[in-house]
């Protein structure tokens, strides 16, 4: 009698997990390719802030490549976006982190042209102190506007730090971590993709390849 029980009770037990299982994958299904659209805009959105689609005539999302440096940051790959214009690369988007936030990582976007000139930059995410370190983000401030049209000189250049170190930038009142650590990785994303642009502007298409997989 009781064996007869377990066995029915675990047949019901392995029924459940079947319909769970069976709908769970139906509902990923469903939902996959609504989430992959939803991020695509985000994301064209985003690259559209730092460097304005009138500038390229390709899909910027599409054309892209990754990279491994720690110019960049601590993390293991970076994507490279190239905006074109009659097949020629005119700019980068690169990703990047500041690794040494008042909180932690601080993860941006930076449009960058051939001559060190920045177009734009953004901040995509930070676990900085709300009313602090929080005004790295657009809503919350119009500081990160500040490294439109600027351009870095140089690894010397001593202009690319806050105003406190002798530099060009603001910090916020009562936060230099935060201010600091930001100028520091575009700095020095800037100073990458200068270097490394013919490189980087004739690498395989990472990105291509992802969507057609």
């Amino acid at each position: 009698m009781i064996i007869s029980s377990m066995a029915k009770n675990g047949g019901i037990l392995a029924a459940f997990a079947l319909i769970t299982t069976g709908a769970v994958t139906l509902v990923q299904q469903y939902t996959a390719p609504k989430i992959a659209i939803q991020e695509k805009k985000q994301l064209q959105g985003l690259l559209q802030q730092v460097l304005p689609a009138s500038q390229y005539d390709n899909d910027l999302y599409l054309d892209c490549t990754t990279v491994n440096t720690p110019q960049l940051g601590p993390r293991e790959s970076y994507t490279v976006y190239r905006a074109r214009r009659q097949g020629k690369v005119i700019a980068l988007v690169l990703q990047s982190t500041a690794a040494n936030g008042y909180s932690g990582n601080i993860d941006m976007i930076s449009a960058v042209y051939p001559d060190g000139t920045v177009s734009g930059v953004r901040v995509t995410k930070h676990n900085e102190t709300p009313g602090l370190g929080d005004k790295v983000e657009t809503k919350r401030s119009d500081w990160i506007y500040s490294f439109a049209n600027k351009q870095v000189q140089g690894t010397d250049d001593e202009r690319w730090a806050v105003k406190k170190d002798g530099g060009m930038f603001d910090q916020f009142t009562g936060a230099t971590i935060t201010p600091r650590a930001v100028v520091t990785t575009v700095k020095s994303t800037v100073l990458y993709a200068q270097q490394h642009f013919d490189t980087l502007a004739t690498a395989d298409n990472h990105c291509l390849a992802e969507e057609q997989s």
